[in-house]
């Protein structure tokens, strides 16, 4: 039993340096444009079966843009961040430099009080394991690019740390063909 999971990042709600832990802003204006500009590649995913989309405000804005009115999923969220919440990556490493370094080199630890790398990763891969598998079925979800990547490092059974070497840019699509345990990447051209 096969099934095919399509992972959309969502669109940008602010410029990459301006990006922070757990960001639960909307789409601004040039993320708005961006879907404009991706829904022609984009829409024929909402066929899918199912379609569902993480709880942040612009996973959900951009799956409805696209048309998937997709369902949130809880287990989708990203990675829970504890007091670096609401913080850029350089805010937190001029107050806890030691603690960043320390969180990048080991994925098991989560310095910040919330989830560790290694627990996020293997978060989305539950959920990914527990898709429904009907042959020939089809699953769309919208995520944060944070999700995706660590789908992709699941699926592939990669070492954790190479979630940090993956880029996932906003509105990029990968999908996964598989089942539980068993997934292979499959890039597509565009259509």
């Amino acid at each position: 039993m096969n099934v095919r999971v399509s992972l959309v990042a969502a669109a940008r709600s602010s410029s990459l340096l301006a990006e922070r832990f757990d960001d639960d802003r909307p789409l601004d204006h040039s993320g708005w444009q961006a879907v404009e500009l991706a829904a022609h590649g984009l829409v024929r995913l909402g066929a899918a079966d199912l379609r569902y989309c993480s709880p942040t405000p612009r996973s959900r804005a951009t799956g409805a843009a696209l048309g998937y009115a997709p369902l949130a999923q809880p287990a989708l969220r990203e990675c829970d961040m504890g007091r670096w919440r609401g913080l850029t990556l350089a805010e937190v490493t001029t107050r806890e430099p030691a603690a960043v370094d320390a969180w990048l080199a080991d994925p098991g630890c989560a310095p910040h009080g919330g989830e560790s790398l290694l627990a996020f990763i293997t978060r989305i891969g539950c959920w990914l394991d527990t898709r429904p598998a009907d042959d020939g079925g089809a699953i769309v979800a919208v995520a944060e690019p944070s999700v995706v990547r660590a789908a992709l490092v699941y699926a592939l059974k990669a070492p954790p740390l190479t979630y940090w070497n993956v880029d996932v840019r906003p509105l990029a699509a990968v999908t996964l063909t598989g089942w539980a345990g068993r997934w292979h990447l499959s890039l597509q051209a565009p259509v």
